[in-house]
């Protein structure tokens, strides 16, 4: 059944009593509880791995959760505390469930783990290695939000890739809601503490970011990969203008015309990719606006699809606005929204955004 919440230390006690772990030709069956050896290390379990006439044992780390934290915390249990196992003793690494990229992992340092879906790697020296991928996930999720790398909890994310380090909760909220530029011209709800606090967790289990006497990013370089993963375009159809003026003076004519207070806009971020980068794209100017027809009425643009110079995208996705940089009064897309629309375009955009990419991690260096 799937869906199952993740077994307790407890639950797992009871079923490896029953037999129930197995990962063929294998078998395991439960020595002992919090067995004591010489490392002092807090081992949960001892088991015993038998196939055919051959009989090993295993030390095992359990972690009830299978967030990257829980991995690495399990896996560095093993690192340290194999050297001091008895003779015929190896480290095995338990979670509810281990994906393909764990096991590799756990292939790669020598070390075993198995997990409750039927996905596993055993690895005996000079007797025997098992591996065994595959088997879907059949637990539920440990994540406190279902996906923070989407939708406005995505901002809670994208901030610390502008702001690198935060001495307190107050200070990320601060500036997560002064980058929220639908919160702040449009009046759409800001982001709340309790939103923050289980984003924070979620990124701290990912080892995105680590969290002590402050809050500091970890690995920008994997949160502007889960951003991308998790991204969505805007679905609404754009609406086409052809605008009297020239094109390099559009950003100056709307900053005139339109007043950001009065209903905000942003350039999308394929408009913004000369901020960050090089390359050359058609004369049209792209916006995110929430209400579209009246910006086109105070442009006095004219819409039609043969030649036209702005293009309108009607939509209060609020991270499409987040961290909008203003430069003499033209709101441009942030960094981070530029590369994730580059990232889904075509072959010229994704070799376009590595040169942003570059251009975000250098700041959030720099920035450290």
């Amino acid at each position: 059944m799937k869906n199952r919440k993740p077994p307790s230390k407890n639950e797992v006690i009871r079923w490896l009593k029953d037999d129930q772990l197995s990962l063929p030709p294998l078998s395991f069956k439960l020595r002992e509880v919090k067995p004591t050896y010489l490392s002092g290390q807090g081992w949960d379990f001892e088991i015993e791995t038998r196939w055919d006439d051959q009989i090993v044992s295993f030390a095992v780390g359990y972690k009830p959760l299978f967030t990257p934290k829980a991995f690495y915390a399990a896996l560095i249990l093993c690192r340290i505390g194999m050297s001091k196992l008895p003779k015929n003793c190896y480290p095995l690494v338990m979670l509810p469930f281990l994906s393909a990229s764990h096991l590799e992992e756990l292939e790669a340092s020598g070390i075993s783990g198995v997990d409750w879906c039927g996905n596993g790697v055993v690895i005996v020296p000079n007797k025997f290695c098992v591996f065994r991928s595959g088997a879907s996930n059949q637990f539920a999720t440990s994540s406190p939000i279902k996906n923070i790398y989407r939708k406005n909890t995505s901002m809670v994310a994208r901030v610390f890739l502008v702001l690198p380090k935060f001495n307190d909760l107050n200070a990320i909220e601060a500036e997560v809601n002064r980058r929220d530029v639908l919160a702040q011209f449009a009046g759409k709800t800001p982001v709340r503490m309790g939103t923050i606090s289980k984003a924070l967790k979620q990124l701290e289990e990912d080892l995105i970011i680590e969290r002590g006497q402050n809050t500091r990013l970890l690995q920008a370089d994997k949160l502007l990969d889960l951003l991308q993963q998790n991204y969505e375009p805007p679905k609404s159809q754009p609406i086409r203008l052809k605008v009297d003026c020239a094109f390099d003076q559009l950003p100056q004519l709307i900053s005139a015309k339109v007043e950001m207070k009065a209903g905000p806009w942003v350039a999308t971020g394929l408009s913004s990719v000369s901020r960050y980068a090089s390359m050359q794209r058609e004369e049209i100017l792209s916006l995110y606006c929430p209400d579209a027809r009246r910006i086109q009425s105070l442009l006095n643009g004219r819409e039609t699809d043969r030649f036209p110079n702005v293009k309108l995208i009607e939509t209060t996705d609020q991270p499409l606005y987040f961290d909008a940089r203003p430069k003499d009064g033209f709101y441009w897309a942030s960094p981070v929204q530029t590369w994730l629309e580059l990232m889904h375009g075509d072959k010229r955009d994704r070799e376009t955004a590595d040169q942003v990419r570059s251009y975000i991690l250098r700041h959030t260096r720099e920035s450290q």
